[in-house]
C-alpha cells in the first residue's frame, strides 16, 4: 500500500492524485449572468454534488487564482446569487468540453458552442435548452476554502428552486439513469459513460 502525506506535496500534485481518486465525478454545467444582465456565461465543474433535501442543495467548487475569486461563474453567482446547473450527458459532452476554454469575460460560452437559451421560472439567469435536466438555483451560502492568508477556493451551495426534466429520461415517474446517459469526470482529461448497473437492498 503506498502512502502519501498531503502536506509534503504540492498543490499541483494534490489535484491530480484527489481527482484520480475520487472518481467518477458528476459534472455541473453552470450558466450566470454578469453584472449587467447582458453576457451569459456557461462553465463545467467536477467539484460537485448534492448535499441536503430539505431544502434541495447542491455544491459545487471554484477554485481560486492567488487567492481571488477570478472565474467568471464564481464572480457572477457572488454578485447575482442566482445560477442554472445542467446535468452533462452524452449528447452535451462535447460543447460542454469546448465551454471549458478560456474565453473573455465579454463572450458567451453558450454563443460560441452553439447551444440555446432557455427562460428560467424563478430565476433571472437563463438555462440551456438542449440539456435533459436543469435545476434553477439561488444561492444559499458561499464558504471561502483554504486558509485565511489563501483561500484556494470557493464552495457555491445553492437551493434549487426549479427542476426542468425531460419526458424523455423519465420511467415510472422516476428519473432513469440508462435514458439520461450521463457522463462523468476522471483524472485528466478522461470521461466516463454509465457503466453496468446492480442493485443491493439495504440491511434492514
Amino acid at each position: 500500500m503506498k502512502v502519501v502525506d498531503p502536506a509534503v506535496q504540492s498543490a499541483k500534485d494534490n489535484y491530480h492524485l484527489l481527482t484520480g481518486v475520487v472518481i467518477p465525478r458528476p459534472i455541473a454545467f453552470i450558466t450566470s449572468q454578469n453584472d449587467d444582465g447582458v453576457v451569459v456565461n456557461a462553465a463545467p465543474f467536477s467539484f460537485f454534488n448534492v448535499v441536503a433535501a430539505e431544502p434541495p442543495l447542491i455544491a459545487v467548487s471554484v477554485s481560486r487564482s492567488e487567492g481571488q475569486m477570478t472565474k467568471d461563474t464564481a464572480k457572477n453567482i457572488s454578485a447575482s446569487k442566482e445560477f442554472v446547473v445542467h446535468l452533462v450527458d452524452e449528447s452535451l459532452v462535447e460543447q460542454v468540453n469546448q465551454a471549458a476554454s478560456s474565453y473573455p469575460s465579454s463572450v458567451s460560452e453558450v454563443e460560441e458552442t452553439g447551444l440555446t437559451l432557455a427562460p428560467s421560472k424563478k430565476v433571472q439567469v437563463p438555462g440551456i435548452q438542449e440539456a435533459s435536466i436543469r435545476m434553477e438555483c439561488k444561492l444559499h451560502q458561499i464558504v471561502p476554502l483554504g486558509t485565511d492568508e489563501a483561500y484556494s477556493s470557493d464552495l457555491f451551495i445553492g437551493e434549487v428552486v426549479m427542476f426542468h426534466i425531460s419526458e424523455k429520461v423519465i420511467e415510472n415517474d422516476r428519473v432513469s439513469a440508462e435514458r439520461v446517459k450521463p457522463v462523468s469526470r476522471l483524472a485528466g482529461s478522461n470521461y466516463s459513460k454509465l457503466g453496468q448497473l446492480f442493485s443491493l437492498e439495504r440491511p434492514k
